[in-house]
């Protein structure tokens, strides 16, 4: 009998240290998620609430369709008339993710909660710029933009889905974004984006500007480390302006740690940086997915507007038939001298707080 108690208490405790071992090990994966979080420029749980009248929305069911959209404070302008045409044009439940920087997070809220985007489903992550330390060169409009290099990290922003878009801030949707979503990419691929040779928006403008059609317009093929690599400098280039990403294929594969590790490579070797296009975030993109992405139906990224003289090679019936209109380039369709500026004012939200503006020509200007 007393040996039995024994064994018993034996039992008992041995379940106690069990449990406590779990436990410690439970705590030991927190901290490290945390911490990975925090190293990655991710500030958890840090989420705006989102729109108190969200309940009402209840169109809005079914699979969400995660979209991560960029939010800096000179172009908030942009973000809105994005986001506004992804959800005026879709019934499917899109749930924004938008990275930006700590002093543009009230700015943000205010547009989104006083307005009629008040109803979207959303949350705010903070982006730490010190992220980026090491991985770029020091040159001050690079340091200027750190938001351009959020589409890298995908998974560690939208951590609970498995596949997900990321959209440019100067972009405007006209149809619905389930049918992107709903790309389908090849097993094994982490992303599709639009190749630059084959789409309408790339016939004639892109070589206007330069050879960025091609690897050769971003690499600098004379380099030993892009030698080795064995890439054809003719080969097709693609915009990541528009990314529909596998984000457990993006996981598996590591393709975060092999963007960082081009970018630090870069400011070792310089890489990239002297070359035709002088785009820092495209390249290691085209290094990690040479040959190894699917691609998007050419409509779904019509590009190339914010380029000289988009507005003499695409007509009116074009744009409009377009289900994704890209004005990448110079000139932004709320500056003074884009083209097509009558579409992106169609889904322009004005600034509840007044402090952003559209630049347009007046009848007197020159």
């Amino acid at each position: 009998m007393t040996l039995r108690r024994v064994n018993v208490v034996i039992l008992v405790l041995l379940a106690l240290a069990f449990l406590i071992i779990v436990q410690r090990n439970l705590l030991n994966l927190s901290d490290f998620l945390h911490k990975e979080n925090i190293d990655a420029g991710v500030i958890l749980p840090f989420e705006s609430e989102l729109s108190p009248d969200l309940r009402l929305e209840s169109a809005r069911t079914g699979e969400e369709i995660p979209v991560l959209i960029t939010a800096a404070e000179e172009r908030l302008g942009a973000v809105v008339a994005a986001m506004n045409s992804v959800y005026q044009n879709s019934k499917a439940n899109v749930v924004f993710t938008i990275v930006t920087l700590n002093d543009t997070v009230d700015h943000l809220n205010v547009w989104l909660s006083k307005t009629t985007l008040k109803n979207i489903k959303y949350k705010i992550v903070i982006f730490k710029p010190e992220l980026l330390s090491g991985k770029i060169s020091k040159d001050p409009q690079t340091l200027e933009k750190p938001l351009t290099f959020a589409r890298y990290y995908l998974p560690l922003y939208i951590p609970e889905a498995e596949k997900a878009i990321y959209l440019d801030d100067d972009i405007i949707v006209q149809a619905d974004i389930q049918e992107l979503y709903d790309t389908n990419l090849k097993l094994g691929h982490a992303a599709a984006f639009s190749d630059d040779c084959d789409s309408a928006s790339a016939k004639g403008i892109v070589r206007g500007a330069g050879n960025q059609n091609n690897y050769l317009g971003f690499l600098d093929f004379k380099k030993d480390a892009i030698k080795k690599l064995g890439m054809r400098a003719n080969t097709c280039s693609f915009n990541p302006g528009v990314i529909i990403a596998n984000l457990t294929e993006w996981k598996n594969q590591n393709i975060t740690g092999q963007l960082k590790h081009w970018m630090e490579l870069n400011t070792q070797k310089d890489l990239y940086s002297k070359t035709l296009a002088e785009s820092v975030t495209t390249p290691p993109l085209l290094i990690v997915f040479y040959k190894r992405h699917s691609t998007i139906d050419p409509m779904w990224h019509i590009r190339h507007l914010g380029l000289t003289g988009a507005g003499n090679r695409y007509s009116p019936q074009f744009v409009k038939a377009a289900k994704l209109l890209h004005w990448n380039g110079h000139y932004k369709p709320w500056g003074r001298t884009s083209s097509f500026t009558d579409v992106w004012d169609k889904w322009y939200i004005p600034d509840p707080t007044g402090k952003f503006h559209p630049m347009r020509k007046h009848a007197g200007d020159n």
